[in-house]
This record gives structure tokens, sequence and C-alpha cells, in this order.
């Protein structure tokens, strides 16, 4: 592989490294200096954040367009998993059931105390901070969406130009 097709091949994974990069930290911010205690799907979307930094690392540090390519899917998944619990959030679809106590039509009282009781205290499916009407999740959706579409642009168009 030619020198100016290795640099080509680390603009992506940069980009989607210091993407995922500053979105964990800005999670992380918001844990320990904002005080907001992430819920199940949160840690979810830091494990994919975690995954594109591991791959975008190393695509980086070899030059591999196939690595370069798995995380710009990486990223895409997730924008997924953003999606998804924006969602949740929004009550467009119902959440997982470790995130939110599911409460049965028919179920007894009991039952439905026992449900309210076992939820997780930091639920999936409540808003604890927003901006401009986007929850964290929707930021990290469109964010991290926005991330991996521009990887992608960059993995088509430098690849062409270093050939």
């Amino acid at each position: 592989m030619s020198e100016v097709a290795a640099r080509a091949g680390r603009r992506a994974p940069a980009l989607l490294f210091a993407v995922s990069g500053s979105l964990l930290l800005g999670a992380l911010a918001f844990q320990f200096i904002g005080g907001l205690t992430p819920c199940e799907m949160c840690h979810w979307q830091r494990w994919a954040h975690l995954g594109v930094l591991a791959v975008a690392g190393l695509a980086w540090a070899t030059g591999n367009r196939a690595l370069g390519w798995l995380a710009v899917v990486a990223m895409a998944g997730a924008a997924g998993l953003g999606l998804f619990h924006a969602g949740v959030e929004l009550k467009w679809w119902p959440g997982v059931t470790a995130c939110t106590a599911p409460v049965v039509p028919g179920m007894t009282t009991e039952a439905m105390l026992d449900s309210l009781m076992t939820a997780p205290l930091v639920r999936c499916d409540e808003i604890p901070w927003s901006l401009f009407g986007l929850s964290m999740a929707g930021w990290n959706a469109l964010v991290s969406a926005a991330a991996a579409l521009c990887g992608a642009f960059l993995l088509i168009f430098t690849g062409k130009r270093a050939r």
C-alpha cells in the first residue's frame, strides 16, 4: 500500500475515534460531574463506543481500510442503540423489561407493586436531561449517525483519490 493510500485510510478511523471518545467523555462528565446516573441502555451505548474506539484505533494504527469500514459499522450500531433508547424515552416503543417496570393489564395489585419495587432505580424510559428537545440518547444517535456517514464518505472518497 502506498504512503498516500495509508494516510487516506487513517482519516475516517481518526474521526470515528475522536467522536466516540468525545461522546464517552461527555457521558462520564454527566455522570461524575453532573450527577446523572446512567441506566442500563446508557451502558449499552457506552460499550458500543468502546467498541468503536478499539476498532477505529486499530484501523488508524494499521491503515487497514477493512477495519475502517468495521469502525463505521460499529459507529452505526452505536447510533442505532441511541435511537432505540431515545424511542423508549419518548414512548415510541417499549423498552426492555430490565429498564422499565412492566405493568400488564389484569395484574394483581400485589404483582404490580412487586414489579414496581424490583424496577431499577434509574429508568431507561425517562429523560433525565435534554437540550433543544433531544435527550442524551437522542444526541448520541444524531452525532453517531453523522459520524458514521462522514466516516463512510471519507473511506469512499479518500480511497478513490489515493489509488
